[in-house]
């Protein structure tokens, strides 16, 4: 399995502010947005991930955010995909034992707040990354909900294990297992307005119509023929 590169890793905590960790998986054919296929072939849904992915990594860079790709799958496809950003590989097992572990890396590097992406909102409006991170000045912990029940970020002011314990990731519970979990913990989730996920060729649809000049989009008219 890849180490942490703990040398690229470094070059982010010499900027002031918080990191953005951005979850991701190599594009493989078969392996994801399985949801698109059908209509989309397995290539080109793979195709539209990548495009997500990097339209994701490019405009949190463009507004000043460092970002840190934390990827599963072969580094060297992430370090030719993303020269110069740095990247930590995912450890093995199930999401909220993957985001803890990333967690306790990030913040014993010296990152903090340290806030979750995925690729699945790549027109996530940046107005709303902001709001969660004013949060996080004064509150434990921030969620982008999702209209599907998840959420598209969440960020941690400090380490918080327990909030990732036991939740049924991938189905609509997810945001109010989370939401318990917190309570649990003694705060309550500081939430945002709700964003969509792009999980299917209807949110594929939606995505074009609010967002017809994101790359992503374009790639779903011009690149693969989907009609809004």
């Amino acid at each position: 399995m890849d180490k942490v590169d703990k040398t690229a890793i470094s070059r982010i905590f010499e900027q002031s502010g918080p990191i953005l960790a951005v979850f991701a998986k190599e594009p493989v054919p078969g392996t994801v947005k399985t949801r698109l296929s059908p209509p989309l072939s397995a290539v080109q849904a793979c195709w539209l991930y990548r495009i997500a992915l990097e339209e994701t990594v490019s405009r949190l860079r463009a507004e000043g955010f460092a970002v840190v790709v934390c990827y599963a799958g072969r580094r060297a496809w992430f370090a030719d995909a993303f020269p110069g950003v740095p990247l930590l590989a995912q450890v093995e097992g199930e999401l909220g034992g993957r985001l803890r572990a990333a967690a306790d890396e990030l913040f014993a590097c010296g990152g903090a707040p340290v806030l979750f992406v995925g690729s699945d909102s790549p027109d996530l409006p940046v107005a709303l990354v902001r709001q969660a991170l004013e949060a996080l000045q004064r509150c434990p912990a921030a969620v982008i909900p999702c209209v599907d029940g998840g959420y598209a970020l969440i960020g941690l002011q400090r380490p918080l294990p327990g909030l990732f314990a036991e939740i049924p990731w991938s189905t609509p519970q997810v945001l109010s297992t989370t939401r318990e979990r917190a309570a649990a913990l003694g705060f309550a989730l500081y939430e945002t307005e709700a964003w969509e996920d792009l999980d299917d060729i209807n949110a594929l649809r939606r995505l074009m119509q609010r967002s017809p000049d994101a790359r992503t989009a374009l790639c779903a008219r011009t690149e693969l023929g989907i009609t809004p």
